[in-house]
Order: structure tokens, then sequence, then C-alpha cells
């Protein structure tokens, strides 16, 4: 039901907002706990969502041979993995400190509610987006104890690039869409305005991540991995066209989780390169 790159989409995001909470590598502590939260926090989710899209997914064509639909699992063993994963989450922000804590609560719902929002706007993908979006805030909140604005800027990133990657994902299902009456932008753009919409959503991704850099006065090797970012992003473009949509496979899904771990990667070097130098 869950794979591992559904947890490899916000896990990079988050580790670079903690090392850019900790300048460097935060503690064994921190980043075990950090990797324990974000994981449950992303079963919670996928398992929560499978659990309200059940009869949507058996009418899918597309998406029937999931889980549930297929029979593989039951609901009452996906309730109980709802409640065992957000019950994990908030442990992990308690062994963090207590505004993580505290904030848990809030995390959650955001990461739950957003299941529901297809059902009465066109605008989920960007929910969706700040879903995971979140992340690197929470990762800041998890080293330091307090929220820097600054690291919103990173949040805001990740909801375009989430939301971006979603929209082009939901083009498939146009016609599905109309017929159960579900929102999405494709169902009311078309597919060519979904794809300026989505090129829009990454172009804004890119400029936010600019600012991040130069509010962080981060150097070469981040500025190398935003480049990184907006050829990947190009490639992924180029996959989508109005009249061929057959290579938005898994594929297509798994090159996003690519696109977070180079980001990632270029900005740890960034940050450790000096270190390296001593």
């Amino acid at each position: 039901m869950i794979k591992w790159e559904h947890s490899i989409f916000a896990l990079p995001f988050a580790l670079c907002g903690a090392m850019l909470a900790a300048r460097g590598v935060p503690s064994t502590r921190h980043l075990i706990w950090i990797v324990v939260a974000m994981v449950s926090a992303r079963s919670a989710a996928m398992s929560f969502n499978r659990l309200a899209d059940a009869a949507i997914d058996s009418a899918n064509p597309r998406t029937r041979t999931r889980a549930l639909p297929a029979g593989i699992l039951t609901q009452g063993f996906v309730r109980v993995f709802v409640i065992s994963s957000s019950a994990v989450f908030v442990i992990a922000a308690w062994e963090l400190n207590r505004l993580a804590f505290l904030l848990s609560p809030v995390a959650l719902a955001v990461l739950l509610l957003y299941s529901y929002t297809k059902r009465w706007t066109r605008w989920s993908h960007v929910v969706l987006g700040f879903a995971l979006g979140i992340a690197p805030a929470a990762a800041w909140i998890a080293v330091r104890g307090s929220l820097d604005p600054r690291i919103l800027l990173l949040t805001a990133a990740v909801t375009f690039w989430v939301g971006g990657f979603d929209v082009l994902y939901a083009c498939q299902d146009l016609d599905f869409d109309r017929s159960a009456g579900l929102h999405s932008i494709p169902r009311y753009c078309g597919i060519g305005k979904s794809l300026w919409i989505a090129r829009s959503f990454h172009l804004l991704m890119l400029l936010l991540l600019i600012s991040l850099l130069m509010v962080f006065s981060l150097g070469k090797f981040a500025a190398a991995g935003v480049i990184a970012v907006f050829i990947l992003l190009a490639y992924e473009h180029s996959l989508a066209s109005e009249r061929d949509l057959s290579k938005l496979n898994a594929a297509f899904f798994t090159m996003n989780g690519v696109i977070a771990v180079v980001f990632f990667v270029f900005v740890a070097l960034d940050l450790l390169w000096p270190l390296r130098a001593i």
C-alpha cells in the first residue's frame, strides 16, 4: 500500500531544513527522530488517503488494483495502521521538543484532511503540496525548537513543486474526475492549460529555491543543485504533452523522488564542504 518512494518525496527536503537549521549535520538523535516522524507521518497520510478514497479507487480503472479495492488489505487493518502511524509520529515529535509536540496535531490535520479536498476544490494539488511542504519547516523546528521565516521559502518551493507534478499526474484522470464529480485543475482547465499551470508552478519553485540560496548565503554547490533541478524538471515536462500522457507512469513518479534527493545532496555538499576543508 505504501512504497518507499512515497517517503522519499518530502524526506530529502526535511533533511535540508534540518541541515540548514544546524548549519551542518544535526545530532544523531535529531536525525533519527526526524526520520521516524517523516516516515510515520507519510504512512499515516497515505493509508488514510486510501481509506478516504476506497470507493473512488474502486471505480477508477487506473486505481482499482490498489490494495483496498483489490481486497489485498482490509479496511480494519488500514484503520489500525493509520492510528499506529499517527501515534508513532506524535511520540517522535515529543522526543524532539515541546514545540514539535504541540504542533504535531496540526501537522496531522493537514496531512489527513487533504484527502477530502478534491471533493470541494480544484486546488487540492496545492493543498497536497503544502502537506509535503511543511516538512522542511517542521525539521527546522525539530532542530531549533523555534521557526525561522526564512525556511518558509523552502516550504513554498516544495508546495509548488508537488502541486505542479500532481497537476500533471491528475491529467490522466480528467474524464473520471468529470464523471465522478471530483475537482481538479485538469477537469476545469483541460489538458493544455493544465500543462502550462504545472510549468508555472515549477518555475515559481525554481525562483523560490534561488531566493532560498540568497537568504541563507549558500554557495556554488547549492546553485548547481538548483540548475540540476531545472534540468530534471525540464525533462519531466518533456514527457507530457496534450496529445500523449502515456509516459506519466511509475518512472515519472519515481523521478520526482530523484529531484528531491539531488537537491538535498547539493545543499548538503554546500553546507559540509567547508568542514571537509578544515
